[in-house]
């Protein structure tokens, strides 16, 4: 009798379990924390002479990261950019158009009101780029902040029916600015929920949130679920006002 030799009796074994449906060995599971080094990547922040985006540019190259500052004025932009650190803290100041071009990641922190004309304008110098949308479309009355519904279901919603080309994540919408932008304050306790399509671009936000001490990033699923975690806002503007406080989030047991 002859005897099969080791390869083809491998190969026979993994034919017989896939035929009768043993199950194939598995690849271990990826480790959630193991996200890429996004230290070389260029961060554009449109809307970055607001108070979120500032503080978001200022955070980030403080953490060592390159980035841009956007504005529909360039001038606006290289003042908000000096008056940062300038090429000292690695910041520089352009017009949302070439902001767009020259970053890998582009954050967007415009105020809501100007959010769609905004994108509908960098449609070409957004595609391909991964874009970070942190805007909270809300409303204000003698009652307080209240969330608002776009049509698109959430303000990343619509940016990514407004950026077919890009890569659109949500992220760092529950951050206080006046905490961002205070110098004296070394690190940001919070937890940043992250929703996209792709789980690679999640990771890369992750990633980058981590590059500010203190922040973490957490996977909160697809963009669908991205109205509730803007609409949270509402709610810690309420908290910070009732309680004279600069709140933030933490997710626990993860």
């Amino acid at each position: 009798m002859t005897t099969p030799d080791a390869p083809h009796a491998a190969h026979a074994a993994h034919a017989a379990n896939s035929e009768y449906g043993a199950p194939a060995k598995k690849a271990p599971a990826k480790d959630p924390w193991d996200l890429p080094d996004v230290a070389g990547l260029t961060v554009g922040v449109l809307g970055g002479t607001g108070d979120q985006g500032r503080g978001l540019a200022y955070r980030l190259a403080r953490a060592g990261q390159k980035v841009i500052i956007g504005s529909r004025v360039a001038e606006r932009a290289q003042t908000a950019a000096r008056e940062l650190g300038g090429a000292e803290l690695g910041v520089e100041g352009a017009d949302n158009a070439e902001c767009s071009r020259r970053s890998d990641i582009v954050i967007v922190a415009v105020p809501w009101d100007g959010h769609a004309k905004t994108l509908e304008g960098l449609r070409e110098e957004l595609a391909g780029k991964l874009v970070i949308d942190c805007v909270n479309p809300l409303g204000f009355d003698k009652k307080g902040a209240y969330a608002l519904t776009p049509d698109e279901g959430s303000a990343a919603e619509q940016a990514a029916t407004l950026l077919p080309d890009s890569r659109v994540t949500a992220a760092f919408h529950h951050l206080s600015a006046v905490l961002l932008q205070d110098p004296e304050v070394e690190q940001i306790d919070t937890d940043v929920m992250v929703m996209g399509e792709s789980r690679a671009d999640t990771d890369l936000v992750q990633a980058l949130a981590a590059r500010i001490p203190g922040m973490r990033g957490v996977y909160a699923g697809r963009l669908r679920n991205a109205h509730q975690v803007e609409s949270l806002v509402a709610n810690l503007i309420s908290v910070n006002r009732r309680y004279k406080a600069h709140a933030g989030l933490r997710v626990t047991d993860v």
